[in-house]
C-alpha cells in the first residue's frame, strides 16, 4: 500500500456557530486531512459552545494534522458569529505550526428577505 504524501501547506476552516464549533483541516487541493468538532471532543449541550470547548476541538484537530500529515503552514478561514472564533485562533497560534493568511468567510446578506406587509389596523 502506498504511503500517504507528506503535505506542508493546509486550510483550516472553522465555523463557529451558538451551539458548536467546527474544525476541519484540507489540504491545498482541498481534500480533508482531519476533522473535528467540540461536540466530538466530549463535551455536551452549552458546554460545547464555550471558548474553552473550541480551543480543546482545534488543538486535537491540530496535532493530528501535524503528526500524521506534516502540515506545517496554514490558511484559516473563519465563519460565523460564535464565541469559539477567537480562541480557536489563539489556539492555532499556541499549537506552532505557522499562519499565512486568516480570512472571515462569513455569509453577509446583500439585501435579505423581503420584510413583513404593513399592520392594518
Amino acid at each position: 500500500m502506498a504511503e500517504k504524501s507528506k503535505v506542508k501547506l493546509g486550510k483550516v476552516y472553522i465555523s463557529a456557530s451558538f451551539n458548536n464549533t467546527l474544525v476541519t483541516v484540507t489540504d491545498e487541493k482541498g481534500d480533508t486531512v482531519s476533522w473535528g468538532s467540540s461536540g466530538s471532543v466530549g463535551f455536551k449541550g452549552t458546554r460545547k459552545s464555550t471558548p474553552f470547548a473550541a480551543t480543546t476541538a482545534v488543538e486535537k484537530v491540530i496535532k493530528k494534522a501535524k503528526d500524521e500529515d506534516g502540515i506545517e503552514d496554514v490558511e484559516i478561514y473563519v465563519k460565523g458569529p460564535g464565541p469559539g472564533r477567537d480562541a480557536a485562533l489563539r489556539a492555532i497560534r499556541a499549537s506552532g505550526v505557522k499562519i499565512s493568511l486568516i480570512a472571515d468567510v462569513t455569509p453577509m446578506p446583500h439585501n435579505g428577505p423581503r420584510p413583513k406587509k404593513k399592520r392594518r389596523v
